[in-house]
C-alpha cells in the first residue's frame, strides 16, 4: 500500500545540513506521525513520503523554497534600545520570544546590537537553507 493524500504516516527522519551536521533526527525517539498532505509539514518533505511503501528508506534534497523559505528582509526587526525592556540584558545569540500580530508566540534571535538599537531576526533557523532528509515509513494507519 503506497501512502496517499490523507494517510496517517509514521516516519522516521535524519535531517542534514549540506555540511552534514544533523539539525533533527527521530532515530532515537519515537518516528514523527503526521497526515499526508494536511499542511503541517514543510512542503518537500510531505512530497518526499507520497508513494513510498512500508518499509522504503530514501534521501532527499529539500530546497530551502520547499523547506522554511528564503531568509527575508522583512523578518529583520530594528528595536531602538529604549524599547527593550529593563530585565533583559541584550546581546548577540540571545533568543527571546515576541508576540506576534495574531498573538502567537514569534521566536527571534538578536544578531546585531550598537549604542542605538538591538536586531531581531524573526527568520526561521533553517530559513535559507537546503536541507536533506534521510527517510524510513513505518507506517500508514
Amino acid at each position: 500500500m503506497q501512502a496517499k493524500k490523507g494517510d496517517a504516516v509514521s516516519v522516521h527522519y535524519t535531517g542534514r545540513l549540506e555540511d552534514g551536521s544533523v539539525f533533527d533526527s527521530s532515530v532515537s525517539r519515537s518516528p514523527l506521525s503526521f497526515t499526508l498532505g494536511d499542511g503541517n509539514m514543510i512542503k518537500g518533505f510531505d512530497a518526499a513520503v507520497y508513494g513510498m511503501v512500508i518499509g522504503d528508506k530514501k534521501t532527499v534534497t529539500i530546497p530551502a523554497v520547499e523547506a522554511y523559505g528564503e531568509r527575508r528582509q522583512d523578518m529583520m526587526i530594528d528595536v531602538p534600545l529604549t524599547q527593550v525592556p529593563p530585565d533583559i540584558t541584550p546581546e548577540v545569540g540571545l533568543q527571546l520570544v515576541l508576540q506576534g500580530g495574531g498573538g502567537q508566540p514569534m521566536p527571534v534571535t538578536v544578531v546585531f546590537m550598537d549604542e542605538e538599537k538591538i536586531t531581531l531576526d524573526a527568520n526561521h533557523e533553517l530559513a535559507g537553507k537546503d536541507l536533506i532528509f534521510d527517510i524510513e515509513l513505518v507506517g500508514i494507519n
